[in-house]
């Protein structure tokens, strides 16, 4: 296993993908609990303890089929070490994207917004090797999801899951790297549902979110494929929305030219297709339910650049 990764597009060689085996939705962390009340979803509530088991069972299915398609491409393949998250009431494995950020051959640990979260950290044993760097100002929140890496730009979203100080450490530590903080773009939590970066000119957008005028300055010369609300498939869920329909953006490559879609997802697909992209498309039946798509259930920890 080699730690080294610098963008969301170069040749993908080796990559985790999570697990949703014994996911549970936290009962007393208050910080998730904290969604009863700013909650924009009216109609059901948020769920609270062991996620069902035909979710789970079927939610398995679809990541054993991601692991098929990257494994078939020559990717290496790393599983989360199994944890009870349901009898320590705490969240689930499925996104490891959220949780830790690499930053060429360096992991960057941060502090998440979700303290319930910090137990995904001892389920890569394999990473023990790897050189760890944790955010050491207790100010400083985000999930990592917030950060679209661009080479040597850092697209830094400022939202509920990560605040301003969290740009500033990062800017701080890491030097070498610009960041680019967003504000005011979206409040929500992670930037993966409304940029997409695909190669080191061309990003899908979400055009419900994103304009010309308020899309980050250093996009704005590259080329746009816009996703608007009418090439959105509905995405069922089960209850309650964990995430938005938004997750058709949430898209994985394996290479320049080369991206994993939402199968249930045609006119995306058939957008990234009229551009020469490779397609590949594999069901995320429950990426709302559970709140990530293919670039929140995964994490990328060796790009070769060509």
């Amino acid at each position: 296993m080699k730690i080294q990764s610098t963008n969301e597009w170069d040749r993908l060689r080796a990559v985790i993908v999570g697990t949703a085996k014994n996911a549970n939705w936290p009962t007393a962390c208050p910080d998730f609990r904290e969604m009863e009340e700013t909650t924009r979803w009216p109609y059901t509530p948020v769920p609270a303890g062991p996620v069902e088991p035909w979710i789970i069972e079927q939610a398995e299915q679809d990541l054993a089929q991601l692991c098929n398609i990257f494994v078939q491409h020559g990717v290496e393949v790393y599983r989360p070490d199994e944890y009870n998250y349901q009898k320590h009431d705490a969240f689930y494995g499925y996104c490891p994207r959220d949780r830790l950020l690499i930053l060429g051959n360096k992991i960057v640990v941060p502090n998440m917004m979700m303290s319930v979260r910090d137990q995904e950290i001892d389920t890569y044993s394999f990473l023990n090797k790897f050189e760890h760097v944790w955010v050491d100002d207790d100010e400083a929140k985000f999930d990592a999801a917030n950060i679209c890496r661009l080479g040597k730009d850092l697209l830094y979203l400022v939202s509920a899951s990560g605040n301003a100080r969290g740009a500033d450490w990062l800017q701080s530590n890491f030097p070498e790297y610009t960041v680019h903080k967003i504000e005011g773009l979206y409040q929500g939590s992670h930037i993966d549902s409304t940029i997409c970066a695909l190669n080191n000119h061309t990003v899908a957008l979400n055009a419900d979110r994103i304009t010309y005028d308020n899309m980050p300055k250093i996009l704005q010369d590259w080329d746009h494929i816009w996703i608007g609300k009418e090439d959105v498939e509905p995405i069922g869920f089960y209850k309650y929305p964990y995430a938005s329909d938004w997750m058709a953006l949430n898209m994985v490559s394996i290479d320049p030219r080369t991206v994993i879609a939402d199968a249930s997802q045609t006119k995306v697909v058939a957008k990234l297709e009229q551009k020469g992209y490779n397609v590949i498309t594999t069901p995320m039946t429950h990426c709302r339910t559970l709140g990530g798509g293919f670039h929140c259930c995964t994490l990328d920890l060796w790009r070769e650049h060509d």
